[in-house]
C-alpha cells in the first residue's frame, strides 16, 4: 500500500488525506463492493451521511473488507430534517444501527440550520461518551462558524465543504486554518467538470498524470482532505495514485488562480432543503 499522508485533528485524532465519497453510491451490492474495492486498494478512509441512504452497504462493504474496523476512518453526517437535541441523539443511534458499528471516527452537520446550536451539545455529548473521536461541520460559512464559536465547548475539528480549482473559498481556507479546523472537499472534480479546464488538461500532460490526479493531489499539498468518488475499479485506484508525485509551487499557484467562485452544489446561504 502506498504511504498515504494523514491530516492531525485539532483533539489529536489522525485522519487520512485521502478518503472514499459515497455520495450517490447506491445503497445495497454497489455500495458494498465500492467500499471493498476502495478498501483492497489501500483507501483507509470513508465518507458516508444519512442523507445518502447507503450506510447499511457501506458498513458491510467494511466488515466483508477483512480490514480491522480501527484501522479505518469512518465520517457520517447528521440531516438537516434531524437537527436538535434530542433528535441528533436519535439520528446518530439510527446511523450507528444501520452501519452494524459502535462509533464513529468522525460525525458531522451536514448543514447549517437554526438549531445547529442544540445540535453540537447533543454531538458534544456523544463526544464526551468516546462515540465519536472526532466531531465537525459540513458546508459552514465563516458566520455559521462564529456563531457556533459562541456556544461551543469543543470546536469543530473539520469543515467539509465544496472545494475544487473553480471554488477555493480562500477567506474561509484562511478562517479555518487559524482555529486549526481542518478542511475537507467535497466534489473535488467539480462532477467531472474540471475535465475541460485547458490548464489541467496541460498539467495533465505535463506531469504524466490524470487531471483528475492533478486536483486531487493540488488539494493535498494545499492542506486539504479530499473524498473523490467513483464505483468504476479503474478510477477507483486511479485516484489513489497521487501520494508519489508533487505539483511545484508555480503550478499550485496556476490552479488557485482558476478560481471563479463556482459552486457545482447549493449555497450554504440560499438553500431550502
Amino acid at each position: 500500500m502506498k504511504n498515504q499522508l494523514k491530516a492531525t485533528l485539532n483533539n489529536g485524532v489522525e485522519m487520512p488525506m485521502l478518503g472514499f465519497g459515497t455520495f450517490k453510491v447506491p445503497d445495497g451490492e454497489t455500495a458494498v463492493q465500492s467500499v471493498k474495492t476502495a478498501l483492497s486498494l489501500g483507501y483507509r478512509h470513508i465518507d458516508t451521511a444519512a442523507i445518502y441512504g447507503n450506510e447499511c452497504g457501506v458498513g458491510e462493504g467494511i466488515r466483508q473488507s477483512g480490514i480491522d474496523r480501527k484501522d479505518i476512518f469512518l465520517t457520517s453526517k447528521l440531516w438537516n430534517s434531524d437537527q436538535g437535541y434530542d433528535s441528533t441523539l436519535r439520528a446518530f443511534d439510527a446511523s450507528m444501527q444501520r452501519l452494524g458499528f459502535d462509533y464513529l471516527d468522525l460525525y458531522l452537520i451536514h448543514w447549517p440550520k437554526p438549531l445547529n446550536r442544540e445540535t453540537w451539545r447533543a454531538m458534544e455529548k456523544l463526544y464526551k461518551e468516546k462515540r465519536i473521536r472526532a466531531i465537525g461541520v459540513s458546508n459552514f460559512h465563516v458566520h455559521h462558524l462564529e456563531d457556533l464559536f459562541t456556544s461551543c465547548e469543543i470546536k469543530p475539528a473539520v469543515n467539509q465543504i465544496e472545494f475544487h480549482p473553480r471554488l477555493v473559498q480562500q477567506p474561509l481556507l484562511d478562517f479555518c486554518k487559524k482555529h486549526r479546523i481542518q478542511f475537507e472537499a467535497w466534489s473535488p472534480l467539480m462532477q467531472g467538470k474540471i475535465f475541460d479546464i485547458p490548464l489541467l488538461k496541460e498539467l495533465s500532460v505535463k506531469y504524466r498524470r490524470s487531471i483528475s490526479q492533478i486536483v486531487l493531489r493540488w488539494d493535498v499539498q494545499m492542506g486539504v482532505v479530499t473524498i473523490p468518488k467513483s464505483t468504476n475499479s479503474e478510477r477507483i485506484k486511479e485516484n489513489m495514485g497521487i501520494f508519489d508525485f508533487e505539483i511545484i509551487e508555480k503550478d499550485m499557484n496556476d490552479i488557485t488562480a482558476l478560481d471563479k467562485g463556482q459552486r457545482v452544489g447549493a449555497d450554504p446561504d440560499n438553500f431550502n432543503f
